[in-house]
């Protein structure tokens, strides 16, 4: 068993592009070694912005020999009537390469049929690596790709070196212009000369002593603790930002971080805008002192260790210096601007070709806002900062700084807002309307920020279902599945329960659709895509598939209820006699089913007076005692215990069933004992759809 090397040199990578390539080569190779029937163990991966790298090791040094029974003719035609081939027989013999004397019969289902075995060899593991790893590089994904020289093959850069070792033999192949070796190069700068590898086992090693640390955990915790040392010396520490480390991590092979400084007098600019323009600009960390205070201090990590650091520093210091200035103008230009006035320039930012300006979703979010805060019921003032703030939610989109610093939008607009005046709940609502930024990031913490953002968001994907721009499997550009998430967990936190449809409803009527079917559909749609959510949804949280069904089937116009009546029956799930209460349920919920066509006219008006056995009258005042019973856990939220009372119906029911025939021939009793079945169905249908169970 020997260990696989693996290198890939190229020029500079974008830093994103690393641990996803690295990812794919590690499946693609190693699924190609297994198909290949070479056995391995686990592999590993390392990667700079100048080379992918994997080892994988306990590789086999030859392939598995395979071993195949191949069916041939039928016996009779196979074999005449002495036992000897026929032509038939002959040709098979032949075609597999084997003597007479090895063709067997077999008895199979379909008749005796004549059989050969056949052993194909393995081959020499060097080999097959020889003809597949030009194939391997070939497969790794990029976002984009290019092509150089006249040579017929695309990567992220051009490809210029590339390392393949078996253990100490080189796999030797051409992929475009290069062909591989064992030699590697160290850090440009710092030492970029050839390195020769003669066993894998010491390209980590030789790397280092070459100023390259290819480990990419190592690289990063060599980075968070230096910087986190120096921080300390300047009485601070790194504001937490993990993403920015992770970006940095692959912007460098031998991290060498430094301090700088800026002017204090920046400090007047919101610390949000410093911290961004040295973050997105710069790949800067910004410190903060004990009380999270930004100080005037930075830390940049370069790519290799110059003669002279401190005009390194210097040259950082000079850098920020122009980006800080560049802020602080536009901040102040900013502030002499009214958050009314950029609202009105809002009508000259397009929205989306067939929705309008950004204007024109301010007002229909506003129109939202006001409808949402009469359904959630917030007091009078509460609603008027809330419409106030669904009318500025928008208007940092035309600031000097959001121009800049896209990532600020919402913040710049808290920001702006409390600096004209605004009240503190209708700053804050602006900021909080994004959110959720990203799959499990912050909910808005104030119900006026819940409000405006549930307004955003489904004005967004009413709008687009309007338009025709509903998601694919493959794309999403308006993020609509993020915003539909974003709805339901909002809801979910806050405990709206106002109605989903109406509120779709509400929403599409804004964009005035003519066509009422077009209408009716796009309605319908979006119903179906916030389901999809709300399922999606129930199974992260650890529903099983067949209770998701089941009580999303019934509705999900309120949302804080989906969850509710999902927790009751995943509880009464399992319980030791579930199984057969689900039958009992599933036998009422189908013979409804069944007899829909025939009885599609009556109600479930029950006649006490056509009972006839003992178990009607039984089944009946149960029900009627369960249904208040339900009725009244339902009105205090105990859902669970709502549940178990119309569990309890299991035995009435199932009495019913045993003493009478549901389908009398006479059509009064019948329908009579379908109204009590469809009565007692409409009571399951509260919760869910046992059939589906």
């Amino acid at each position: 068993m020997e260990t696989l090397l693996l290198e890939i040199g190229m020029e500079e990578i974008p830093a994103s592009y690393i641990k996803p390539a690295l990812s794919a080569l590690s499946d693609i190779l190693t699924q190609r070694l297994t198909e290949e029937r070479i056995k391995h163990g686990n592999s590993e991966t390392f990667g700079t912005p100048r080379r992918l790298s994997i080892c994988v090791y306990d590789v086999s040094a030859k392939q598995d020999s395979l071993t195949t029974e191949i069916i041939g003719p039928p016996e009779k035609i196979g074999l005449d009537g002495n036992g000897h081939l026929t032509m038939a027989g002959k040709k098979f013999a032949e075609k597999m390469c084997i003597s007479s004397k090895s063709v067997n019969v077999k008895q199979t289902e379909k008749g005796s049929y004549l059989y050969a075995v056949k052993t194909e060899s393995g081959i020499e593991s060097k080999a097959v690596l020889k003809r597949m790893l030009p194939q391997v590089i070939s497969e790794i994904p990029f976002p984009k790709v290019m092509k150089w020289a006249d040579l017929d093959i695309r990567f992220a850069r051009p490809i210029q070196s590339v390392v393949a070792l078996l253990g100490r033999q080189l796999i030797s192949f051409r992929h475009g212009n290069i062909k591989s070796s064992r030699n590697t190069f160290g850090h440009r700068f710092l030492s970029p000369g050839k390195i020769s590898i003669n066993h894998p086992g010491e390209y980590i090693e030789k790397l280092k002593g070459a100023f390259v640390i290819a480990d990419i955990d190592e690289r990063r915790n060599n980075i968070k603790e230096n910087i986190e040392e120096i921080a300390a010396k300047l009485d601070g520490k790194v504001l937490h930002d993990d993403e920015l480390v992770d970006i940095v991590t692959n912007l460098v092979e031998y991290p060498v971080p430094v301090a700088g400084n800026f002017n204090r007098s920046y400090l007047e600019v919101p610390d949000e805008v410093l911290i961004n323009s040295m973050r997105e600009h710069q790949k800067y960390f910004a410190i903060v002192d004990a009380n999270n205070r930004l100080l005037p201090n930075f830390i940049a990590v370069n790519n290799t260790k110059a003669q002279n650091m401190q005009a390194v520093i210097k040259g950082h210091e000079r850098v920020l210096k122009a980006r800080l200035e560049d802020a602080r103008f536009f901040y102040k230009s900013d502030m002499n601007i009214s958050p009314d006035e950029w609202v009105e320039k809002l009508k000259g930012v397009l929205f989306q070709a067939k929705l309008g300006t950004m204007y024109d979703k301010t007002q229909r979010i506003e129109k939202l806002v006001g409808y949402l805060a009469d359904e959630t019921t917030v007091d009078s003032e509460t609603k008027k900062q809330a419409l106030r703030a669904g009318r500025l939610c928008k208007a940092d989109l035309v600031s000097h700084i959001v121009g800049e610093f896209p990532k600020l939008q919402g913040i710049m607009g808290r920001i702006y807002a409390a600096n004209a005046g605004e009240e503190r709940n209708v700053a804050l609502a602006v900021e909080e309307h994004y959110r959720p930024a990203y799959s499990g990031g912050e909910l808005p913490e104030t119900t006026i920020g819940a409000i405006v953002g549930i307004a955003d968001k489904i004005d967004s994907i009413c709008g687009c279902f309007s338009a025709g721009l509903i998601p694919t499997g493959a794309s999403d550009p308006y993020a609509l599945r993020r915003q539909g998430i974003g709805i339901i967990q909002i809801m979910l936190d806050k405990g709206f329960s106002f109605s989903l449809r109406n509120l779709i409803d509400k929403s599409l009527a804004l964009f005035e659709i003519k066509d009422a079917v077009k209408a009716s559909g796009a309605a319908d749609n979006v119903y179906s895509f916030l389901l999809g959510r709300i399922s999606h949804l129930l199974a992260e949280d650890g529903y099983s598939k067949n209770v998701v069904s089941a009580i999303i089937s019934i509705s999900i116009n309120h949302v804080p209820d989906v969850w509710q009546r999902a927790r009751a029956l995943e509880k009464l799930k399992a319980a030791p006699d579930f199984e057969q209460l689900a039958i009992t349920f599933k036998r009422v919920v189908n013979i409804i089913k069944k007899s829909a066509p025939e009885s599609a006219a009556f109600k479930t008006d029950v006649n006490e007076k056509l009972f006839e056995k003992e178990c009607e009258p039984a089944l009946f005042a149960a029900y009627k005692n369960i249904k208040m019973r339900v009725s009244e856990n339902l009105e205090k939220g105990a859902y669970e215990q709502a549940m178990l009372d119309i569990a309890s119906l299991k035995s009435p029911v199932d009495g019913f069933f045993d003493g009478v025939l549901v389908m009398s021939e006479d059509e009064n009793i019948r329908n009579n004992r379908l109204a009590m079945l469809r009565s007692i169905s409409d009571l399951f249908a509260l919760f869910a759809d046992f059939s589906r169970l």
